[in-house]
């Protein structure tokens, strides 16, 4: 068997190269071009290396990203790919220099020399279906349109509060269609108190609010209160950015709305969404998130303590001398975690189980947030088993 080790540092437009053997020494280095010419080069210098009759699962590839089209070719031509964290590569570099000197030819050998000595500490990256991946892709983009819908939320109210108070007491939702529409429509304090109830009211009608009439009123009252204001240029320019946002926030919500079909119906054909579904807090998208954050690679997670680690579910321990404190993992897939998290606040509602755990942590002396982390960390151990 002969084992070829390479490091990968991947950059935008380009990938430092180094070519290791089992010994340690350099054989190749190059810097590659990012697409076919690259990944075509990578090619032949590995085979000048292995000769005709290698195995290509024995060149183990080191790199610190597992997403992309280059590591899809890597994994088509049957390379062990190892992922590796950018901390644990820093690391590693600490160990054998203490100059503090970094170059992306140094990393690459670095990347090289991780998977030649510490492959059993590294993950490998598993190829997920392409199915899977579709949702991955679909589900992480609906997500950061939340989260920018949200970020101009906060943007809006920020700028109604330096000019136009009376209308964060005149409406609760700010990225409701009928908010929006009433401050596209009159997006300055003056303009807004001449709005008539029959305006209100039919935007209350459109957005499908309940108890119209009350509403109307309550808005209408708000927005006629008297308030402090502002010089009219300065109020004028806040307009402006105002009726840009609510332009922003109007899109951002029918992007949303197209997306979530997107992922309900990439969700509803893969094979283990019913399966995912069972769980209990569960739903279509929450269960995509889920899926497209874990993958569907059948040997990724070796067992559920994996899977919960990878997760940031579970705790860490650091114990020295008389000294051992628990705590929260502060490492993980963001949205992951999320997803996971959402999953346990519902099935607080729904699931008497998951409540008798929650309430069980929750007499032991845990907070909220630990509580529900364990809750958490459970039913992805659950998750584990049924997958």
């Amino acid at each position: 068997m002969v084992l070829l080790y390479v490091g990968d540092d991947w950059a935008e437009d380009h990938h430092d190269i180094e070519l290791m053997d089992a010994a340690g020494r350099k054989l190749a280095k190059a810097r590659l071009p990012e697409g076919v010419a690259g990944i075509a080069r990578l090619h032949a210098m590995i085979a000048e290396q292995l000769g005709e009759h290698a195995d290509e699962a024995d060149v183990l590839v080191g790199i610190e990203t597992e997403r992309g089209p280059w590591v899809a070719a890597l994994l088509a031509a049957g390379y062990t790919v190892y992922v590796v964290n950018p901390l644990q590569a820093a690391r590693y570099r600490e160990r054998h220099s203490v100059s503090g000197a970094k170059s992306d030819p140094a990393d690459a050998h670095t990347l090289a020399d991780m998977v030649r000595t510490d492959a059993h500490q590294l993950r490998p990256v598993a190829a997920d279906t392409p199915e899977v991946e579709a949702i991955k892709v679909v589900a992480r983009a609906h997500k950061t349109m939340i989260w920018e819908r949200t970020r101009h939320v906060l943007r809006l109210r920020h700028g109604l509060r330096e000019y136009f108070p009376a209308a964060l007491e005149a409406f609760d939702d700010l990225d409701a269609g009928d908010t929006l529409e009433l401050l596209s429509k009159a997006p300055e304090p003056a303009a807004a108190a001449t709005l008539t109830s029959g305006q209100i009211r039919a935007a209350l009608k459109r957005a499908r609010r309940r108890d119209i009439d009350t509403k109307t009123r309550r808005i209408q009252d708000a927005l006629r209160s008297e308030q402090l204001g502002r010089h009219k240029v300065i109020t004028a320019a806040y307009a402006a950015t105002t009726r840009s946002i609510v332009a922003v926030l109007v899109t951002l919500n029918e992007q949303i709305k197209v997306l979530q079909e997107q992922v309900a119906e990439h969700f509803g054909q893969h094979p283990d969404a019913e399966i995912i579904m069972s769980q209990p807090g569960m739903g279509p998208l929450l269960g995509a998130r889920v899926l497209a954050e874990f993958g569907d690679a059948p040997k990724r997670y070796v067992d559920a303590k994996a899977r919960k680690n990878y997760a940031g579910t579970s705790p860490i321990t650091r114990a020295s001398g008389k000294k051992k404190v628990v705590l929260a993992r502060f490492v993980h897939n963001d949205r992951l975690i999320d997803a996971l998290i959402l999953q346990a606040q519902s099935a607080l509602r729904v699931s008497p189980g998951a409540r008798a755990y929650y309430d069980k942590q929750r007499d032991r002396g845990l907070s909220y947030n630990a509580a529900l982390r364990q809750l958490a960390n459970r039913l992805v151990g659950i998750l584990h088993g049924c997958l």
